[in-house]
């Protein structure tokens, strides 16, 4: 079904936060006030390489209001920094404020404290420092024909093997690195309360990640670290590490001894919480005159920082999607004078799979083969092709079809360069994205109330995703209990435990802690009711049907007991139980995935290279859809997404000062509502069976994951010019 179907539609309900979020009351991590509490403004390096010589802050100090400052020789002790071999095991990766080691320019040197944001901010303006400049480079492009290659996984059949193939491309690809740029800038207010406890409000994907993360860095119990982050206005990756402002605000608390808030300016983001890496990557594929793949042979590289080397796994989805009978991967690292990148929406496949589907698409026109075709043709539909495990479902060859359909792909002319209106070009695309589909152990508690009232809390984060109002959604269905009686408690590290919200898990992972802690509470419920009545004895959760009254038989009509009668006889106050669902043993017999199919049309004009899309649609599996409204958002979201990807964004930086340039929303172009259609989002919408209790997968990566591919394919289609380098910019359509 398709959100655009218009037949018996009705208005999909509102976000459980929707409210809150539209009239303010929803605080998010900056927004959080605590009494007597100070602000702290980061201090960034002016040179991308040398060591620090001298900080002067006699300037500073003179702003009316400076509280203290936080420096490599000015700064509290961090006993999991206390030696160079605690950093190492630390695995923080930039050890703020114990290094004079300067590794990219604008890493945080310095923090000023002071009484408000804006004496801070001025005092920051004053701070003065020396150091010994040393070498550095920044230009990716100028040094990966340097790195050489490693073997990135076990080869499969033979390199050698499909060397005489009637039909190869062999092509390079290049994207330039991207920043999330989510809305909200990332923020931390540090409050110790005691020596030994620490309660956090701080923007991230994760409160458990923050919250295990911090407590070896001071020696503190787990449970003494609460992190709250109930709130996130996008995080897109940015949010899945603990960055290191958030160390440097907990450090500047307890130099004070008073609250800190430190809030990241927009140019402050693009250096501290990462990016997508720029890449570059070869690609060589082989078919037979039928079109059935032969080989691939993928060879990959991204960029990293000196001070720890991040990967982004981008050969890893050429063993997912395709049959193919031989294939060899390589990749390797560009170490450079930049800042930690990270994972970003899609990461690694999203990369892997632009050149892949590029070479894929160049691949069905050498053959005279609709792009279609060649890929129905190939898709390794029953079992995984890398470790042999069958699906638990793969709808894509669905996907495919469905979408060539509600974009007329039939109808199109398959000749490039063909179709023309004036100084326009049209043309179609498409291509496809995998993603696997994991699933992380979660607990939840449910707390029930005697009016029927059931509070339902875990400690996962919602990053905008909808993932409250889709545990909305799994309990009403698993209890019966009305949604307007429902409500919703997380972000808070203090509630049950639960993993990050991030590649593609959140739903697929809390859905199933939800339906165990329902059938908690109605087991708990008919144990309270079988003191009274003995029919509610040796029941299973699906011999019950909650509502909001009392607790039913589904099989004997009539059979109910209500909330108050129980609450009465048994003198309770609330009732609460909670239960924890994880992956077992289905992952040793099934492989798990997400899948879409993206098909696009494009405008390009050939006077002035601009490129309009003017239809884009997906198609997706994603198992049970617990929330259409959220998951259309998600999927649109990503695919707009994969738009800046195709089209506008790129990290530029200036080889010669090996700083940023444009590093703020003026300067750093992303898609708005201009640059995009209505995106026509379709699911299958097919239960998995075995990924967990409510047989939902996850989406937010398979939205993006071939975007930019079916985009540069569509533009080769409408120019018959086929450009491999990322961002399309309007001067490569006019070379």
């Amino acid at each position: 079904m398709s959100i655009f179907d218009q037949q018996n539609y009705t208005i999909p309900e509102g976000r459980v936060e929707a409210v809150d979020k539209v009239t303010g009351r929803g605080k998010y991590a900056a927004e959080y006030e605590v009494e007597n509490m100070c602000y702290a403004v980061l201090v960034g390096s002016t040179i991308p390489s040398g060591t620090i010589t001298a900080i002067d802050l006699t300037k500073a100090q003179q702003v009316k209001g400076v509280v203290d400052f936080v420096t490599h020789l000015h700064k509290p002790d961090v006993p999991g920094f206390a030696t160079e071999s605690l950093i190492k095991e630390s695995r923080f990766g930039l050890p703020i404020f114990h290094t004079n080691k300067i590794y990219f320019k604008g890493q945080p040197i310095v923090l000023v404290i002071a009484e408000t944001l804006e004496e801070a901010t001025f005092a920051a303006s004053l701070v003065e420092v020396q150091y010994q400049s040393e070498s550095f480079q920044v230009d990716f492009d100028a040094v990966h024909p340097t790195i050489p290659l490693q073997e990135a996984g076990k080869e499969r059949g033979l390199i050698d093997a499909w060397k005489d193939a009637q039909h190869v491309v062999e092509e390079e690809y290049t994207i330039k690195a991207e920043v999330h740029n989510p809305m909200e800038m990332h923020a931390t207010l540090a409050h110790w309360i005691g020596e030994d406890r620490l309660k956090l409000y701080d923007k991230t994907q994760g409160v458990n990640n923050v919250q295990q993360v911090i407590a070896p860095l001071f020696k503190l119990k787990k449970e003494n670290v609460e992190v709250v982050s109930e709130f996130v206005g996008g995080g897109f990756g940015s949010g899945l590490r603990v960055w290191p402002h958030v160390l440097a605000s907990i450090m500047a608390a307890k130099q004070v001894k008073r609250p800190v808030k430190l809030m990241l300016t927009r140019p402050q983001m693009f250096i501290g919480t990462g990016y997508r890496p720029a890449s570059w990557q070869k690609i060589k594929i082989g078919a037979d005159n039928s079109g059935k793949f032969l080989g691939i042979f993928h060879q990959a590289k991204n960029e990293t920082s000196l001070y720890e080397r991040f990967s982004d796994q981008i050969t890893r989805i050429a063993r997912l999607i395709y049959n193919f009978d031989n294939l060899k991967t390589e990749d390797a690292l560009v170490p450079l004078n930049l800042n930690a990148a990270t994972w970003m929406r899609g990461p690694g496949d999203c990369t892997g799979d632009f050149a892949i589907e590029c070479a894929i698409d160049e691949l069905s026109y050498q053959l005279k083969m609709d792009p279609l075709a060649i890929r129905l043709k190939n898709i390794a539909s029953s079992h995984h092709p890398d470790n042999k495990l069958p699906w638990s479902s793969n709808h894509l060859k669905e996907c495919m079809e469905i979408g060539a359909t509600r974009i007329q792909w039939n109808d199109r002319n398959s000749a490039p360069n063909a179709t023309k209106e004036g100084d326009w070009r049209i043309g179609y695309g498409m291509a496809v994205g995998m993603w696997n589909a994991g699933r992380n152990k979660t607990s939840a508690a449910i707390v029930m109330k005697k009016d029927g009232t059931i509070t339902i809390q875990t400690a996962m984060t919602d990053i905008g995703t909808g993932t409250g109002t889709g545990m909305k959604n799994v309990a009403h269905e698993a209890t019966g209990i009305p949604k307007d009686l429902i409500k919703i408690e997380l972000g808070n590290s203090n509630l049950p435990p639960a993993p990050s919200q991030g590649g593609s898990t959140g739903m697929s992972s809390v859905s199933g802690a939800v339906v165990e802690a329902s059938n908690a509470l109605k087991l708990k419920l008919a144990e309270y009711a079988a003191l009274t009545n003995p029919k509610f004895k040796n029941l299973s959760p699906d011999d019950i049907l909650l509502s909001e009254k009392g607790i039913s038989l589904k099989k004997i009509t009539g059979e109910t007991v209500s909330y108050a009668d129980l609450w009465a006889k048994n003198k309770l106050d609330t009732i609460v139980v909670d239960a924890t669902s994880g992956p077992g043993e289905e992952r040793k017999k099934y492989a798990f995935c997400s899948s879409a199919a993206h098909f696009c049309q494009v405008r390009v004009n050939i006077k002035t290279g601009k490129v309009k899309i003017e239809k884009m649609v997906c198609v997706a599996d994603g198992g049970k859809i617990v929330n259409e409204k959220a998951a259309a958002n998600q999927m649109s979201g990503a695919a707009i997404g994969g738009i800046g990807m195709a089209l506008m964004e790129e990290k530029l930086l200036d080889p010669k000062s090996g700083g940023l340039i444009g590093d703020d929303l003026a300067g750093y172009h992303f898609p708005v509502n201009a640059d995009a259609p209505i995106i026509d989002v379709s699911f299958i919408g097919k239960a998995d069976p075995y990924i967990n209790p409510t047989g939902a997968k996850g989406l937010g990566e398979v939205g993006i994951i071939g975007t930019a591919a079916a985009i540069a394919n569509a533009i080769y289609h409408a120019t018959g010019k086929r450009i491999r380098n990322l961002p399309i910019t309007p001067d490569k359509i006019l070379v």
